[in-house]
């Protein structure tokens, strides 16, 4: 019991140690930079919204009604993100925040798209070019988020493996112990 406590407290001090190299090591990037990060997306995702108040579909002679809906779900949509962003932001190691945020990215990305072809073929070209090139602004967001998270998968895999070999060096030192070593721990 007493070796396996040690190994248990090593194989602690092992991942306590581990997060800072990786940072440092090009793996996962220090949380002070991924914060940095988030909060800068949060600020190009709000960009969206003064290109998007100036979109009226309900004014859309011939448009489908669906993109009244459409309009509404896309305002939702940021508002989604930039909370997950936030959410990511406070707890940067946690890889389900990480993965939330970027399925929002892509999926606000699908919608924009969308509601772009409609801005341009009901009311204005230009208002469709703006709301491209701040989507296109944000390319490089998602990529680096990406990113992150393969390297947060990866650093998390490898927390796995060294509490999974600490785990089986637990399950082993028992029986490494003559019988008669054991039942003088146990006195």
């Amino acid at each position: 019991m007493a070796v396996c406590m040690r190994l248990g407290l090593c194989g602690f001090m092992v991942l306590l140690l581990a997060w800072p190299a990786a940072a440092q090591s090009g793996g996962v990037p220090p949380e002070w930079e991924v914060r940095q990060d988030l909060a800068g997306l949060a600020e190009r995702i709000q960009r969206f919204k003064p290109i998007l108040d100036q979109v009226k579909p309900q004014t859309w002679p011939g448009a489908p009604a669906a993109y009244v809906d459409q309009g509404k779900r896309v305002s939702a949509e940021i508002d989604y993100l930039i909370a997950s962003a936030q959410a990511l932001a406070a707890q940067p190691e946690k890889l389900t925040a990480a993965l939330t945020t970027y399925f929002r990215m892509q999926s606000l990305d699908l919608m924009l798209r969308s509601y772009a072809d409609g801005i341009r073929k009901y009311q204005n070209p230009a208002l469709a070019e703006l709301l491209q090139g701040a989507l296109s602004s944000s390319a490089a967001d998602r990529e680096k988020l990406r990113q992150y998270i393969v390297d947060l998968a990866a650093f998390k895999e490898q927390q796995f493996r060294v509490a999974d070999q600490e785990a089986q060096q637990c399950r082993g030192a028992p029986s490494r112990h003559p019988q008669g070593a054991r039942k003088e721990e146990r006195k």
